[in-house]
């Protein structure tokens, strides 16, 4: 069966009825306050059963306090219509049992390593994490519970400045205040070049993290 047609973040943002939910990377994800583990496994229980009927299965994670949900087409590398209108049933599904969304309550973390030769870095870190690769300049967690890292072509050697990084990706209204956060706690904006794309921030001893969404790539 040919993979369904990949929809873009731009057209996922203008369509109705997913207030719930935020586009991080490749993924949409929404957190729900369920407020206690039973109602969490309630909540679960009748996804899964959507997803069984749809044949389109996101992860899922139950805390004592909400239930996290990602979606995305495996086969199609990205977002599809399957996970617009599944992220719409389990809103409903969510409404119908009175537990609330938290739209801004979601988070992706990457961590980057600027290399000058990556099929040589590369190895080391997926051996000593235990991880698999995922392209030619990423490797991901196989039981997919720690962040992924990828790696980031450099062209000259760059002695001034830390090569490891955090890309923390972000629902779109959120980057602002996170950014303005960090810059009351000391911190420095390095670069707003790629803004909406992405912001380079540092501590106080030059340590870099960029703030991430998914505007402006398309």
């Amino acid at each position: 069966m040919a993979a369904p047609d990949k929809v873009t973040r731009n057209q996922i943002s203008e369509q109705e009825g997913l207030g719930d939910w935020r586009v991080l990377l490749h993924t949409l994800q929404a957190a729900f306050s369920t407020g206690s583990m039973a109602k969490g496994i309630e909540l679960a229980a009748r996804i899964v059963s959507a997803a069984d009927a749809a044949n389109h299965h996101p992860d899922v994670t139950i805390t004592y306090p909400r239930v996290h949900v990602l979606l995305t087409t495996h086969d199609a590398d990205g977002l599809t219509d399957r996970d617009v209108d599944l992220a719409r049933t389990i809103s409903a599904m969510a409404g119908e049992l009175g537990i609330a969304a938290e739209p801004t309550g979601v988070t992706q973390l990457e961590i980057a390593i600027d290399a000058l030769d990556i099929p040589a870095v590369k190895p080391f870190w997926e051996a000593v994490l235990g991880y698999e690769p995922a392209s030619d300049d990423d490797c991901v967690d196989p039981l997919g519970r720690a962040p992924a890292f990828w790696f980031q072509q450099m062209d000259a050697p760059r002695p001034q400045r830390n090569r490891i990084h955090v890309d923390v990706t972000v629902p779109h209204d959120v980057a602002e205040p996170r950014i303005a956060a960090a810059l009351a706690a000391g911190g420095t904006l390095v670069s707003a070049a790629e803004a909406p794309a992405f912001w380079i921030l540092a501590d106080p001893e030059g340590n870099e993290a960029c703030i991430c969404t998914w505007q402006g790539r398309e």
